[in-house]
């Protein structure tokens, strides 16, 4: 497969039938290749962990109060002590070339018009500097620990530079389990679709490993992060520092006292250990165990304004999509991206109206409802 090539006119037009922000979802394999849609919307392994995801926000219902007077309500917030138009994030997602071939740059000239957060993969096809000047929409860096503490300084010192406002540190993904049904559709990155931002840095050197060792745990997880990297990132960064991939009560409870500035409760989207739970059930153990007053973001599963709603009510004081702005980008460049955002606030705005929310901090975990299961 080549690096997708359509041309950039598509970004000028949506297709009549969006009617709401998962039709993006129905309407995305129609604008990519079939091998790279299937490495896109796949998971790893069999991808038990990518439909628990979406299982899990069918098993809540919303329980709307009733004769709530919600005039001059709004979805304002503030994270990290930055106001908020809104509680949606993009999240990172790297090669986004794959879906449109100005990749990232668009993703953030629609996140920009809609007054959107977004989070730029270590990953990403343009540089982490031409991303930042692609807008002068807010942003935060996705930062994946690199094998050298040098380049991963450099790194956080370029972002920082370029005016992100935070760091998202990955953690839950340091070695990455095959999608099938990406291997199965022959899936194969195309050469000129690379990591921008590691282009200038020198490949790791190679280690031999002898007949007795593992090639997973001594070879793929050799430069895996462990705490003292947290801690030594924590020491010399400027930015302040969230932590995704956090399953775990205990594990968020530790990191907000190693002074870890939020968490990301995430379950990869589907595409780290194939097998955890959904993240949307273990987000009210993870916001118990941390408190009230913590930044407790979510991802994994979200596809529409509904979806955000019920991730708020268990516990999250922002969402962040990843698939959906993909598949939006596939469909209409920034205007999609753009398009889709306005449709998911739209949509949390009429879940907030008929529940009898004014605000954000109305929504709590009373009014939902656990759907019984056939």
């Amino acid at each position: 497969m080549n690096a997708l090539t359509t041309p950039p006119e598509r970004a000028m037009r949506l297709p009549p039938d969006i009617h709401g922000a998962s039709d993006y979802e129905r309407l995305a394999p129609d604008h990519l290749p079939d091998d790279c849609f299937q490495y896109l919307a796949g998971g790893s392994g069999e991808e038990t962990s990518l439909s628990a995801n979406r299982q899990a926000f069918s098993r809540w219902g919303i329980l709307p109060r009733l004769l709530k007077d919600v005039r001059g309500g709004h979805t304002r917030t503030t994270l990290l002590g930055h106001p908020r138009e809104h509680p949606l994030m993009l999240a990172p997602v790297a090669f986004q070339t794959l879906a449109h071939p100005h990749g990232e740059t668009e993703t953030a000239r629609g996140a920009e018009a809609t007054d959107t957060l977004m989070t730029v993969s270590t990953l990403s096809a343009f540089s982490l500097e031409t991303v930042s000047a692609a807008s002068s929409g807010a942003k935060w860096f996705q930062l994946y620990f690199q094998p050298s503490r040098e380049v991963t300084a450099d790194l956080v010192r370029r972002a920082a530079r370029a005016g992100y406002e935070a760091l998202v540190v990955t953690l839950d993904a340091p070695i990455q389990q095959p999608g099938r049904r990406a291997l199965r559709a022959g899936f194969v990155r195309p050469a000129s679709v690379q990591a921008a931002s590691l282009a200038n840095y020198a490949a790791p050197a190679q280690m031999s490993l002898s007949p007795s060792q593992s090639v997973i745990l001594d070879g793929m997880m050799r430069d895996a992060p462990t705490m003292d990297d947290l801690m030594w990132l924590l020491k010399m960064s400027s930015l302040p520092v969230i932590v995704k991939g956090v399953l775990r009560a205990d594990d968020a409870l530790g990191l907000r006292m190693s002074g870890v500035d939020g968490v990301i409760v995430s379950n990869h989207g589907g595409r780290g250990l194939d097998g955890v739970p959904a993240a949307l059930d273990c987000l009210p153990g993870i916001r118990k165990a941390v408190g009230p007053d913590y930044p407790v973001l979510f991802d994994s599963g979200v596809r529409s304004g509904a979806d955000a709603f019920k991730a708020i009510a268990l516990g999250a004081n922002a969402v962040m999509i990843g698939r959906l702005q993909i598949y939006a980008l596939a469909v209409g460049g920034a205007l999609g991206v753009a398009h889709m955002l306005k449709l998911m606030r739209e949509e949390l705005e009429m879940c907030m109206a008929l529940a009898g929310c004014r605000t954000l901090g109305d929504i709590t975990a009373d009014l939902l409802t656990e759907v019984p299961r056939c």
